[in-house]
């Protein structure tokens, strides 16, 4: 949920300049089941403008009616929304509305964190109540720094309930190569809201404009390459080129990032690894076990964007422990 945050952020600096109010929403409780769970956010401005959601798009007006009062006297508030008789979800919301007022110091150290790829957290305090309270609103600890969300907020609890939530770094898709698949499965990777990173060979002749959506751009051979990975980093090789591929998976053997897919079939994926040992016969099996070659799941696919799908559906099913199963086979709540 980071990067739907770091949009937030993003779009309410944009809006300071038009002088705009904002409210921030979020959901900090649910009984039953609802679209989107609690720690989701969105933000609302005085203008009917808002960036993000907080369920599939039949919660929004109702939320944005709630937050005039906000609005209009500048104190939080809770709203519910019973979807119980009204949604698919049957579920009731319990959503925090305070005005969104950041400081220079908190605007300045959100984005130290998300550039440094810290963790960090935010506490919010509410009451599982239709009601307001100049004492609800939320607080960011980051940097060893606790700094409210709104200028003049008191961080005393009240006998309030406290929603905790801690914030990962933003997802990372690290994509090796530079034909038109990588081209898909960057872009499909941008609108999840991951930040995408392209490698190329210098030869390729290739640039960041090239791939819609990457936020940055590495052109190193295999020998030259330096990454940095951690277990919010996801890699995909894919040059289509055999040498290559080898080049980089010698510089890549002591990465562990939380997925690492290989292109190309089984066969081509084995031959891979016999020259990778004949090269370090120290190489470590936990490396080898590690690659998901042919990297996607079983689905069928045969486009580039087909292809790009499958491979983004894998990567979710291994970064979080899950097997592939439809959704009607599973027993209990799809969330757990």
């Amino acid at each position: 949920m980071t990067h739907e945050l770091k949009k937030i952020v993003a779009a309410y600096q944009e809006a300071q300049e038009k002088d705009v109010q904002a409210v921030l929403a979020t959901v900090v409780a649910l009984d039953g089941s609802s679209y989107r769970r609690p720690g989701v956010r969105m933000l609302l401005f005085q203008n009917g403008q808002m960036v993000g959601a907080v369920s599939g798009g039949c919660v929004e007006k109702e939320v944005f009616k709630q937050a005039l009062s906000v609005f209009e006297t500048g104190i939080a508030k809770v709203m519910t929304y019973d979807g119980r008789y009204r949604l698919g979800c049957e579920g009731i919301l319990y959503l925090l509305l305070e005005p969104f007022e950041p400081s220079k110091l908190f605007l300045d150290t959100f984005w130290s964190m998300i550039r440094s790829r810290k963790e960090f957290t935010i506490t919010s305090w509410y009451e599982r109540a239709h009601v307001d309270n100049p004492n609800f609103g939320s607080v960011f600890q980051m940097d060893g720094k606790q700094i409210p969300l709104r200028s003049g907020f008191k961080m005393v609890q009240h006998n309030l309930l406290a929603f905790e939530q801690e914030m990962q770094p933003c997802f990372k898709l690290i994509i090796i190569g530079a034909e038109h698949d990588a081209v898909q499965l960057c872009s499909f990777a941008a609108l999840m809201g991951w930040e995408v990173t392209i490698v190329v060979n210098p030869r390729e002749e290739k640039d960041l404009k090239d791939f819609p959506g990457a936020t940055n751009f590495i052109a190193a051979e295999g020998e030259t390459l330096a990454l940095t990975t951690d277990k919010e980093t996801a890699l995909v090789l894919m040059t289509h080129s055999y040498v290559k591929d080898l080049q980089y998976l010698m510089t890549l053997k002591n990465e562990k990032p939380a997925y690492f897919g290989l292109l190309g079939p089984s066969r081509r994926r084995e031959k891979l690894f016999d020259e990778l040992l004949e090269r370090d016969p120290e190489i470590s099996e936990a490396f080898l076990d590690m690659v998901h070659g042919p990297s996607g799941l079983d689905l069928g696919a045969e486009t580039p964007q087909e292809i790009a799908t499958s491979i983004l559906a894998e990567i979710m099913a291994v970064v979080n422990g899950k097997e592939a199963i439809r959704l009607k086979e599973k027993e209990g709540q799809i969330h757990s």
